[in-house]
């Protein structure tokens, strides 16, 4: 049973994602229906944690677990306090925007068959998301807000959307603007965000999966768990949000030969509570939390 969920908890849910979302977009209420499937595929991925976790011991509570939910719901995109999931965003951003987009070029292939313009887009918004999270570690102004999602102790599938309001921002504007200009279609930013999503919520599961050669395509609970990594040699890697195409490309990717790590986290102190949370990358003392520094003294 176990060895029969490591093989195929990955792809069951991932295409379980697919097909459940293809139902979804194509119902009266798309984005009602799409959060029913990406909950039901939490549920599975809570599910297989029990039956196969990674790391016994990230099953145990943090105390963090009412601010990661507040942070998925309520600040990554700043309107899944309205939608009630995180993932929701990009659609919701696909089919109010999309329409008021006076500046595009308008070279988008419509003509192929769907699956490609997704591969595609898909590809063109992994450059965006890849070089906003590469840049959200090598640069400091960046960093003390990516810290946040950082700070987790332990990756399960509820810690998935604990993100700072302006990370997620400056991931969807380099992401979505290139599509947007490109002239893609809103089904296109649909199928986007529902590939996102379930790649999100498998990368970050405590599930003991073998994934295999799909490291090689696909970001996986593998890759990402040597990204978690406090050792920076090996946090500093791994960028790619759903494809490692760019990560093989400028040389971050990284997958020795031996576990993944679970000695997650970062050198600096997060604040306690969720509102505290999203203020302190605004204030000198709260940076300096985040980084690890001691404070100035004032004499």
């Amino acid at each position: 049973m176990k060895g029969l969920v490591a093989f195929l908890a990955w792809p069951g849910v991932f295409v379980f994602g697919l097909v459940g979302s293809y139902f979804a977009f194509a119902s009266p209420h798309p984005i009602l229906a799409f959060i029913v499937v990406y909950f039901a595929a939490c549920g599975l991925l809570a599910l297989f944690e029990r039956i196969l976790p990674y790391e016994p011991a990230w099953l145990d509570n943090d105390g963090e677990t009412i601010n990661d939910l507040a942070h998925t719901l309520l600040t990554k995109g700043l309107v899944e306090v309205l939608s009630g999931l995180s993932a929701v965003f990009p659609m919701l951003a696909a089919q109010i925007l999309r329409p008021l987009a006076g500046l595009e070029f308008g070279i988008w292939p419509n003509s192929w068959p769907m699956v490609l313009q997704v591969v595609l887009a898909v590809v063109v918004a992994e450059f965006g998301l890849y070089w906003a999270h590469r840049i959200a570690h090598e640069r400091l102004f960046f960093w003390r807000f990516h810290a946040l999602h950082h700070s987790v102790t332990r990756l399960w599938v509820v810690n998935t959307g604990r993100f700072h309001f302006m990370d997620s921002l400056f991931k969807i504007a380099l992401s979505q603007a290139p599509l947007y200009l490109l002239g893609a279609p809103v089904a296109v930013f649909l199928w986007v965000g529902a590939v996102t999503a379930f790649i999100g919520i498998l990368t970050h599961c405590n599930v003991a999966v073998r994934t295999g050669v799909l490291d090689y395509v696909f970001s996986t609970p593998r890759l990402h768990r040597w990204h978690h990594s406090k050792d920076l040699r090996e946090g500093n890697t791994n960028y790619g949000e759903n494809i490692v195409i760019f990560d093989l490309m400028f040389g971050t990717f990284y997958n020795p030969n031996r576990p993944s790590s679970t000695d997650i986290g970062i050198s600096g102190t997060i604040a306690t509570g969720f509102v505290s949370q999203l203020t302190q990358p605004f204030s000198r003392k709260g940076i300096s939390e985040i980084l690890g520094r001691k404070p100035r003294s004032s004499g």
